[in-house]
């Protein structure tokens, strides 16, 4: 089996947008979140607003999912998008000795605050920075010191082709600039299990990543429990921005 590719992000993060530029390629076999799929849709959902009737899976847990993925990775290179709190009860060494690991980071600011326009009533639990950073320590540790790649999300908007080079690069695949650009109309609800892609609309009328200017998101005007969770997550955010490639 190949080592899984694999992109450790947060919700709301411009990851959809990498995993849509690396499905380009052509070259890899890549999965949108498979574990998140079990963790809020399996037959045992572990997300915290959970209630019963809300769409189940029978069949599919993070134990089936995982060997969906070792599978696939028997026959090819994998490529997968997914958030490290879905798992962080399985991160043993040999678990995590199977994954390329690599890290795609976004200002708290902006992430909380898009989870809350979609979901206000999101819980803190859902939000991911923590374990984000756990993971990273982790691997950094297990790797004798040596810290994964990590990837800004603004960083990679203000010029994606540097970065995406920069990441390929790190992450030992070549790079291929063609795929950072495509045709609208692509549909990436064909590969989102989650409300069938609705929040991905303005990524399939895209036509690739273009450099966008850098956004400043104001926290101060949100919800008291909003800029709560944000002061929270900032730390996780900073420590690992320390590590981030740069052009």
């Amino acid at each position: 089996m190949t080592k899984i590719l694999a992109l450790w992000a947060v919700p709301r993060s411009t990851s959809t947008a990498f995993e849509w530029m690396m499905r380009q390629r052509g070259d890899l076999d890549c999965m949108h979140e498979p574990f998140g799929e079990a963790w809020y849709q399996g037959e045992a959902p572990l997300w915290q607003r959970y209630k019963e009737g809300e769409k189940t899976t029978a069949g599919l847990t993070l134990e089936t999912v995982w060997e969906d993925m070792q599978e696939r990775a028997s026959k090819g290179p994998v490529f997968t998008k997914d958030f490290p709190h879905y798992i962080n009860h399985m991160w043993t060494p040999e678990f995590l000795s199977n994954f390329n690991h690599a890290f795609l980071i976004r200002d708290p600011a902006k992430t909380i605050s898009s989870m809350f326009a979609r979901w206000p009533d999101f819980d803190e639990g859902e939000v991911g920075f923590p374990e984000q950073r756990a993971l990273f320590d982790l691997v950094t540790a297990l790797n004798d010191g040596t810290p994964p790649p990590v990837i800004d999300s603004d960083d990679l908007l203000e010029d994606p082709e540097t970065m995406v080079e920069a990441w390929c690069e790190a992450v030992e695949i070549p790079f291929l600039p063609e795929a950072l650009k495509w045709k609208p109309g692509g549909d990436p609800s064909e590969h989102s299990w989650w409300d069938g892609g609705s929040f991905h609309s303005n990524l399939s009328n895209s036509t690739g990543l273009k450099p966008q200017a850098r956004k400043y998101v104001e926290i101060a005007d949100a919800p008291d429990r909003v800029k709560q969770v944000y002061r929270r997550m900032r730390p996780h955010y900073e420590h690992l921005y320390q590590y981030r490639l740069k052009a």
